[in-house]
Order: structure tokens, then sequence, then C-alpha cells
């Protein structure tokens, strides 16, 4: 690649065997198998916690920590083609696409693999109620086998006409998003090396960006240097396309264009990459295009999202009360206020998860919580004026410790 680094600390990120050659993880596969079984316990304590015989998954993020089946995740989003039953008794069964059934069977997490029963619409059409009573009651044969006779089942994501058909067979449904979340929030030590290996791979596509932040390129064509690193380093895809350059900053949450950027542009942008493993770096940037000195006002903007962070890292820390944070979080500016971000943190592992911590501004909203060991968040920050030039958003992700928090990205932010 050119030479056109102005910040030779972000070279450092690119690999060092090469930025023509893909990242490699260290990770042994034991540390994998470790990671699987920690998810797996976690999830089948919720179940029993909860007084329900099982749970049943839908949401592929969750069949992904509980299983670490990773078939065709974001297709399965909109075709319920796979899900998985997981008893109280821990004994997990992966109903999966016709033909692909070996991708859960390979794995010491799944005790059975079937076939999925497709009873939606598109897969389905008029014979709805007719696949739906079949897939009940198989179901319910799981609940009865292995929830010890416990008809409560908890479920994170169903349609209606499911939902009636379990009930009709004496199911009780329980809202199993909370199980989920619970137990994703608690990372353990061998969760957190994977995550950091899927940050340095983040890293290394954000210093690809920063190469080829230069006058004449399109924002689609900086964005596309993100996901060339996830794809070649074993990453799985970008959840969103938060990427924007000058006027087009702000309002924020424009997706990225072929908007040409232009000399002297503040370049926003937030990864939100599901990297390798499955782990989530969720992480935000700006810089100017060309990397040419920032304007009087890009540099009191850019100053004030620093501090923003850096505050609120500093007060992190186990045990606080999400209330206790709002008190003693940074105080937002009047005039950056209207274009505030929404969250001041948010929980963060395979994807987004709990919790999502709003500003002190916006706190009456909020839900009661506390931060505990081994929770990782994404702190945010989003500084701009209403109808102003530009914004600048920044973003890092920490891991909560009785000491405090401790970043775990470390590309750096701009020189003021």
């Amino acid at each position: 690649m050119a030479e056109i680094f102005k910040d030779e600390r972000k070279r450092e990120y690119l690999n060092a065997e090469g930025a023509d050659k893909p990242l490699r993880s260290p990770i042994p596969d034991i540390t994998v198998r470790r990671v699987r079984a920690y998810r797996k316990q976690r999830l089948v304590d919720q179940v029993i916690a909860h007084d329900c015989g099982a749970i049943l998954l839908y949401d592929p993020i969750n069949i992904r920590y509980a299983t670490d089946v990773s078939n065709m995740q974001v297709w399965m989003l909109h075709h319920a083609s796979h899900y998985v039953v997981l008893g109280a008794d821990g004994h997990a069964t992966a109903f999966e696409y016709a033909g692909s059934e070996h991708l859960a069977r390979r794995l010491e997490t799944v005790d059975e693999a079937r076939t999925a029963r497709k009873w939606y619409y598109t897969n389905a059409g008029s014979r709805i109620a007719e696949r739906v009573e079949a897939w009940a009651a198989e179901v319910v044969d799981l609940l009865r086998r292995h929830g010890g006779g416990n008809m409560r089942l908890a479920c994170d994501k169903l349609e209606p006409a499911g939902a009636a058909a379990l009930e009709r067979l004496g199911v009780t449904l329980v809202e199993g998003q909370r199980l989920t979340m619970t137990a994703r929030a608690i990372k353990s030590d061998d969760e957190i090396e994977l995550m950091r290996w899927t940050i340095r791979v983040c890293e290394a596509g954000m210093a690809r960006m920063y190469e080829t932040s230069q006058p004449g390129r399109t924002e689609n064509e900086i964005w596309a240097e993100l996901h060339f690193e996830n794809a070649r380093s074993g990453g799985e895809w970008l959840e969103t396309r938060l990427l924007a350059a000058g006027q087009r900053t702000n309002p924020w949450f424009q997706e990225c264009s072929d908007a040409v950027c232009r000399a002297g542009d503040m370049l926003s942008f937030d990864t939100d990459m599901i990297g390798p493993y499955g782990y989530c770096a969720d992480l935000s940037r700006s810089w100017t295009i060309g990397h040419i000195r920032q304007s009087p006002r890009q540099r009191r903007d850019y100053a004030a999202a620093v501090e923003q962070i850096l505050h609120n890292v500093s007060v992190l820390k186990a045990g606080m009360s999400f209330a206790e944070f709002a008190e003693r979080c940074w105080r937002i500016p009047e005039r950056y206020q209207p274009c505030r971000y929404g969250l001041a943190f948010h929980g963060v592992g395979l994807a987004d998860e709990w919790p999502s911590v709003p500003n002190y501004l916006d706190f009456a909203n909020a839900y009661p919580g506390r931060l505990e060991k081994n929770m990782t968040v994404c702190v945010e920050s989003l500084i701009g004026e209403e109808n102003g030039p530009e914004c600048i958003k920044l973003e890092t992700q920490v891991l909560i410790t009785e000491a405090g928090a401790e970043r775990l990205d470390s590309f750096p932010f701009e020189m003021i």
C-alpha cells in the first residue's frame, strides 16, 4: 500500500507480516472449546434460575452463544430455518436448514441435530397451520424429556402462530431475552481473549481506512477497506454502514454512499463489526480527509469528544449502579446537547447487548441496573451542533473490573 501515513502510530496496526496478508489468529482451539462450554452453561443456569424446563432460541446470535453454530446467520435473521431447544438438563437439540445438519453435529455443544421444520409464510404459504402443529409437537416432546416435567418454556423470538400452538399443548411461555442477555453479559477470560483478537482485526481494518482516506475517494470505497480486512482475516459481517464525511456527518446516522470526500472534510464512522469467532468490535473514530490539520472548530469539537470518552471511561467500575454513573458522567455543553448520542454506553459481546444506558439528560427513561465484573461495554460520544457543519463520532470498548474500566482498543485518537 502507498506510503501516505501522517500518523505513524496507526501504521503499526497493519499486519506486521505485510499489509497484503490477512491476520492469522494465534488462539488455540482449546480456548474456543472452553468458551463454548462456559457460554452454554451460563444459559443453562439462567433456564434453571427462572424455573423453566427449557429455552427455545430463534435469534441466530443467541444460538451462536449457546452452541457456536454459525450457519448462515444473517440469512437466518429473516428465514426461520434454524432454532435450538436447550433443556434445563443441558441437552441441546439444534434444528438446522435441510442439508446443513452436519454443521451442528461436529460441535461438542450440540447433543442432537435435526432438520428444521419451516412454517414461516415464504416456505409454508397456506399450510402454516398444518406445519406449525407438527413443529410444536416436536418442541413440546423435547421440553418434556429434558425439562424435568416443567412445562415453562422460555423463548427469545417467536411468531404468533408458534406461540399459540405451544400454548394449546399446555406450554407456559416465558420471555426469554432476559435469560439470554443476563447470560451473555458476563464474559469469561477466554471470551475476552477472543474479543481482543476481533478488535485487533478491526484496528487493522481501520488502519487501511485511514490510509485510503484521501480526497477523491468515495465513502463506500473507504468503508470497503474494513469489510476487506474483516473478511480475509476470518471475520463475518458489519451490522451497519455508518460512515460519512463532511456535512453528511451532521445529522448523524447517514449510511455511507458514493459521495466523494474532499480534503479537510471530517470523516466519522462506527465499525459495528462482527469479526472472528463472532465477537463484535464496536469502535468509532473521526479524522480529516487527507489528514490535514483540523480547523479551529474541528479541534474544539474533537477535544470535547475525547474529553467525554476519557471522563466516562474513568468513572466506570464494577458495582456502580447506572444511576450513579448518570450522576458522575461528563456534562455535555449546551451547544452540543441537541446532537448528543442517545446512549452513554451499552453492552457488547457477540453483538450489541444489554445494558443500554442513556446519557444523564435522558436518564429519566432508563431502567435500573448495576455494572458487574467482566462485563464489556462500549462508551459513546457524538459531538456536533444542531445545523452545524460536522459531527465527531468516537467510541471505545472496555472491560469492567473492580479497579475500573480497561480499554480493549488502542487505535489512536487524532492529535489535536
